[in-house]
C-alpha cells in the first residue's frame, strides 16, 4: 500500500481508541498509524468544533466523531532539512526556510512544513499562525505569527502590499542589457506587478542573477512573470524550458521589511540574520 484516504464514522459499536480503530479499519499496523498521527496525517472531526489534526494515538473517540487518515508512504518517509529561526520578537518570528520544505502542511501531513517545525520549536510556549507562503521549491525568509491578533494584522499588511519583499533569482538568458525592468501582467485575472534589477550575468552558463521585488502576492508570481517574458527561473520544475539544473530552483526570499503594526516601528529582516544564526550554531 502506497497511498490511500480513509474515513471512519464512529458509532456506538466501534467507539474506542483512535489508533486501534484506524488500524482495524485500514489494515495498517498500529506502529504505522501512530507514525502517521505524529506526522499530522490523521484528522478528527467532532459534532461541535473545527476539524483538527489528531496526534495522540490513545485519544478516545465517541459516537458522532469522524476519523480521517491520509496515508502516503512517500510523504511520511520524507525527512526534510530543518528551518532556522533567525529572529523572534514574541509577537512573531522569522524563519529561513530551506528548499523542499513546505510553508504549511497538507492533509497528508505537516512534518515537512516550517509551520510545524516552528510549533515544535516553541511548544508549549505559544501558538503558530500562518501569515504568508513561500513556494516549496524556493528558499528564504518566512514570517510566522504567534497570536491570532498578530496574524490578522500582519496578514493585512501582505494583502495591502505594505510589505517590501525582495528576492534573489537566477534566470536563463541574458538580461544584462537591461539594468532594470517592470513586469505588469495580470495573473489569474488579477493585477500583478514585479520589478527587477540586474545583479550580474554569467556568459558561460548564459544565466542572469536578478534582484526582484514583488508588489503583489499572486501564486508563483515571480516564476510565472519571468517565464512570460522569456527568462525562466533556473531549476523551476514547472515554468519554462531549457532551465533545468542540478542545484534546485534558484529563487531565494532575501529580505522582508514593513512598519510593524505591533511595535509601531519599521523592521527589516534579511538573509544576513540567517547567516549569523548559522555561525552561532557552527561556533
Amino acid at each position: 500500500m502506497k497511498n490511500a484516504c480513509y474515513t471512519v464514522s464512529i458509532t456506538p459499536e466501534n467507539a474506542g481508541i483512535a489508533s486501534d480503530i484506524l488500524s482495524e479499519n485500514t489494515g495498517i499496523s498500529k506502529a504505522r498509524i501512530k507514525d502517521a498521527m505524529n506526522k499530522g496525517a490523521v484528522w478528527l472531526k467532532r459534532a461541535k468544533g473545527p476539524r483538527r489534526r489528531l496526534r495522540r494515538a490513545k485519544t478516545s473517540v465517541i459516537t458522532g466523531d469522524t476519523l480521517e487518515l491520509y496515508y502516503d508512504e512517500k510523504i511520511l518517509a520524507l525527512s526534510p532539512e530543518n528551518a532556522v529561526c533567525v529572529a523572534d520578537n514574541d509577537h512573531y518570528s522569522v524563519w529561513y526556510k530551506p528548499a523542499g520544505l513546505l510553508t504549511q502542511g497538507t492533509n497528508y501531513g505537516d512534518h515537512i512544513s516550517v509551520l510545524r517545525q516552528a510549533e515544535r520549536f516553541f511548544s508549549p510556549r505559544r501558538g503558530v499562525f500562518l501569515v504568508h507562503r513561500l513556494d516549496r521549491e524556493a528558499k528564504g525568509l518566512v514570517l510566522i505569527a504567534h497570536s491570532k491578533n498578530a496574524a490578522a494584522k500582519l496578514s493585512g499588511l501582505f494583502r495591502q502590499g505594505l510589505v517590501e519583499k525582495h528576492y534573489r533569482v537566477e534566470v536563463l538568458g541574458a538580461l544584462s542589457g537591461k539594468a532594470h525592468g517592470v513586469i505588469d501582467r495580470p495573473l489569474d485575472g488579477k493585477g500583478a506587478l514585479t520589478t527587477y534589477e540586474v545583479h550580474s550575468y554569467n556568459p558561460e552558463t548564459n544565466t542572469t542573477v536578478l534582484d526582484v521585488e514583488i508588489k503583489t502576492g499572486r501564486l508563483h508570481q515571480i516564476r510565472r512573470h519571468l517565464s512570460m517574458i522569456g527568462f525562466p527561473v533556473m531549476g523551476d520544475p514547472r515554468y519554462g524550458r531549457g532551465n533545468r539544473n542540478t542545484k534546485g530552483m534558484m529563487l531565494e526570499a532575501v529580505s522582508l521589511a514593513f512598519i510593524c503594526p505591533l511595535l509601531h516601528e519599521k523592521v527589516v529582516f534579511t538573509r544576513e540574520h540567517f547567516l549569523r544564526e548559522i555561525v552561532k550554531v557552527d561556533g
